[in-house]
Formats: structure tokens, C-alpha cells, sequence
């Protein structure tokens, strides 16, 4: 398997922050020809595109690796794309332990990229409806951590002071709508007083981002159906949440170009963890945790609800297997399956 240096004159390593990025050029040989810094405006990344070019002689061969794709390198990604230069994330190797200074680190990720296998170029993900399911993704994440915090404090606030709820478990949402209701009047106790309009505020808070996201889930579903991902909205225990992160997280064909590199971003791969006599595997922790989340959904879904995942787990407990096991095996299916689906329904990007 040929390397980038095989394929490309010049590579480009971007070490990316949020006021400034900082460009290196490094020629196929690994000679470092140039290093400057740009702020991360329009303004700037159009300069730094353009200075780019004047010293790799407007070479559109030439390769951009750029930190943080989805992060501080997001914009310029998109600009880079538009100028017509092929752009790649930059290394793992080559970003996981920092230099003494900016200008080493983008030294560090050209020539790392000029290296690298080209089969294990990872390409940026992409945008458009995987963009905005995206955002809505965050946002509902965060919107159920909020809700999930405005809960906890209205169940100490609750236990704390006494105001005619059972809270001896954590309140309900049926509690929540009852305490919404309330309204603030003075009891004599000016504690109490602000307790129950603490109570209220947090009550009215919890409603509002479940209708909140009920909303997200409504917008999340309509642009799953508009995407290729949107056939597995058929099959069971695939929700539009799940299906929206499967998506999101694989993007488009040809960013990951196997069922098991797609099976390792998800950390479920199995991992040997045979000790003695024993042989048996565990699985990856790394990866993208939102997808791994995403296949434990519907793992545990098909479980309960699908008569053919229901008759293999059967099979497999009489063969000794932990359900905890089982899950893992099951998510190991889901990912090729997810994978497969995908290639199969969604056109390569251009």
C-alpha cells in the first residue's frame, strides 16, 4: 500500500485554535518549506489558502491536515473544500502528545500525514442534513442534562422543606406538572416562601425542555426520513435518536472504508482479554461514545421486542454466555449491519 508522499507534492499541516491557525508545508521528502500563522477569520483563512498557494506553485494536488475538524478546524475545512484542495483530518499520532510551540505541532502534522497509508486518511465528515442533525443532536444533549438537573435540585429543594409532596423517591413528572401549577403566596415562613417559588421556577423549567425536546425529536425525525439513513427507521429498535447518531457519526461512503474500522469507531470491537485457560474478549472503551450509546439502545430494544433477537440470546445463555456478553455481540452485529445498510443507500461524496 502506497503512502501520502506517493501521492502528493506538498501536505499542508494545520494546528488549529481559536483565535489563530497556524500553516506548515511540507514538500513529499518531509522538508518543512514554510510556516506562518493566520487568525481565523474569512479574511485570514482566504490569505492563508492563497499564501498556500503561491509556495507550492498553485499545486491543487496539494493535501490539507487539519486538526479538529470538528472543532476549531470546522470553518476552515469548509473553505479549503471550497478552493478545491482535497482536505483530511490530521493524524491521531501526530495530535496526541503536543509540542513546545504551535509552528511544531503543524510541522508534526504534515509531516505525520506525509507518512501515512493512504487507505488510513480519515476524510472530514460531512455536512448538510449529517450537519444539522448534528447540532440537534447537542442540543437535545444538552437540553436532557438541564432537564435532568432542574429535576435533581427540585427533589432537594422538596426534601429539604416540607411542601405537601411525597419526595421519598425522586418527583415524578406527574409531581412536576402538579408543582408547576402552583402559585408563590406568603405562608408567614419567608424560607418557605422563596421554596415555592424556587419550586415553581425549577417545576416550569423541567416542562419546558421536555417540550422543548419534544420538538428536537419531531425535527430530528423529519430530516432522518430526507436522509439515506432513514430506511433502518423500519427495522426494529431502530429509533430516529439512534438512527440520526449512526448517521451522523458515519457520515458519508468512503470516510470509513470497512465494517471494521466502522465497528472500532463504535468500541465494539472485541479486544483479547484471555487469561489462562480462559478465552474470551472484551470490548473496545474508546471510540465514539454517542454511537456506542446509540447501538446499546437498540441492543437492548431488539432484546425485549424482536422475536429473532429474543430466540438468539436464548441460544446463547444456553451456551453459557452473559447477557452483558450477549449485548456485546449484538452491538457487533448492529454495527456491520448499520454499516452495510449505508454503503449500500447512501452515494459517495464528491
Amino acid at each position: 500500500m502506497s503512502i501520502v508522499a506517493d501521492h502528493h507534492g506538498f501536505v499542508i499541516g494545520v494546528d488549529c485554535h481559536a483565535r489563530n491557525h497556524v500553516y506548515s508545508i511540507a514538500a513529499a521528502r518531509g522538508d518543512i518549506l514554510a510556516t506562518r500563522q493566520f487568525p481565523t477569520t474569512r479574511a485570514g483563512m482566504g490569505r492563508a489558502i492563497s499564501w498556500v498557494g503561491k509556495h507550492t506553485g498553485g499545486d491543487m494536488s496539494a493535501l490539507f491536515a487539519i486538526e479538529g475538524t470538528r472543532t476549531y478546524g470546522a470553518n476552515l475545512s469548509r473553505h479549503v473544500g471550497r478552493a478545491g484542495y482535497k482536505r483530511v483530518e490530521a493524524p491521531w499520532t501526530a495530535t496526541s502528545a503536543k509540542g513546545k510551540s504551535d509552528e511544531i505541532d503543524a510541522g508534526k502534522i504534515a509531516r505525520a500525514t506525509l507518512a501515512c497509508q493512504i487507505d488510513q486518511l480519515r476524510d472530514p465528515r460531512a455536512d448538510g442534513i449529517r450537519g444539522a442533525l448534528a447540532i440537534l443532536l447537542a442540543s437535545r444533549n444538552q437540553m436532557q442534562k438541564a432537564k435532568t438537573s432542574a429535576k435533581n435540585q427540585l427533589t432537594a429543594l422538596m426534601r429539604f422543606h416540607d411542601l405537601g409532596i411525597d419526595v421519598r423517591k425522586a418527583v415524578s413528572m406527574k409531581q412536576v406538572k402538579t408543582i408547576a401549577t402552583w402559585q408563590a403566596r406568603d405562608t408567614g415562613d419567608i424560607a418557605v416562601f422563596y421554596a415555592i417559588r424556587e419550586a415553581i421556577d425549577l417545576a416550569q423549567t423541567v416542562l419546558q425542555l421536555e417540550k422543548n425536546a419534544a420538538t428536537n425529536r419531531a425535527e430530528i425525525l423529519a430530516l432522518v426520513r430526507q436522509c439515506e439513513a432513514g430506511v433502518l427507521l423500519k427495522e426494529k429498535g431502530y429509533g430516529p435518536i439512534s438512527v440520526a447518531q449512526i448517521f451522523v457519526s458515519f457520515s458519508h461512503v468512503g470516510r470509513i472504508d470497512s465494517e471494521a474500522k466502522f465497528a472500532a469507531l463504535a468500541g465494539v470491537n472485541p479486544v483479547p482479554a484471555s487469561s489462562g485457560n480462559t478465552v474470551r474478549h472484551r470490548l473496545n472503551r474508546r471510540g465514539d461514545r454517542q454511537l456506542n450509546r446509540a447501538l446499546h439502545t437498540i441492543a437492548l430494544t431488539r432484546m425485549r421486542q424482536d422475536e429473532e433477537t429474543e430466540a438468539y440470546v436464548a441460544r446463547r445463555r444456553l451456551e453459557g454466555k452473559t447477557d452483558r456478553e450477549i449485548r456485546r455481540c449484538l452491538k457487533r452485529y448492529l454495527a456491520r449491519h448499520a454499516y452495510r445498510t449505508l454503503n449500500q443507500t447512501q452515494p459517495a461524496q464528491t
